[in-house]
């Protein structure tokens, strides 16, 4: 249990329809910012964006880059790539990642996306939402919140009650 003194992150749940409208969002951003030639999304929570954009973008070619950050869900642990970038992605565009947009549902700290900016230097990384000491990391997002704030997203939640903010739920 914390302490009284130390600050509950602010929840922040957002529904399957607004991660969509959200998701939507970004590729209106990105339209104009490519042409892209391949997405590279960053597993798990990249998936479901990188989907949208792909089809939005009517782009075909999209790989993953694994890495593992959060291991209780709650608390980043150490970074480990745990699956790279295959050489056909990188090379895309001449090279380096020129081309490719990489995409994500958040930047947190900006060490995922830092880890991931090293395999792909040139690539346009965009992610739906963005910490303000991840987003230097990232070219386009839609939302920013506050870093103390904790998203729940709709593939980590079900539908449960959530009592009124002032009696003092997040």
């Amino acid at each position: 249990m914390a302490d009284a003194q130390t600050p509950q992150p602010k929840a922040f749940p957002v529904s399957w329809d607004q991660f969509h409208r959200d998701a939507r969002a970004l590729t209106w951003r990105l339209a104009s910012a490519g042409p892209f030639q391949a997405i590279v999304c960053v597993t798990r929570g990249g998936l479901v964006p990188a989907g949208i954009v792909a089809r939005e973008l009517e782009i075909r070619l999209i790989e993953t880059v694994c890495v593992a950050s959060y291991h209780d869900y709650q608390s980043q642990g150490a970074l480990k790539v745990l699956k790279g970038v295959a050489d056909t992605i990188a090379n895309v565009g001449g090279g380096a990642g020129h081309g490719v947009l990489i995409v994500d549902d958040l930047v947190d700290t900006g060490k995922t996306a830092k880890i991931v900016r090293d395999l792909l230097p040139r690539a346009h990384f965009a992610t739906v939402y963005a910490k303000p000491m991840g987003r230097p990391m990232v070219d386009t997002y839609i939302t920013e919140v506050s870093q103390d704030t904790w998203i729940y997203f709709p593939w980590d939640t079900g539908l449960a009650f959530q009592p009124p903010i002032r009696n003092g739920s997040n």
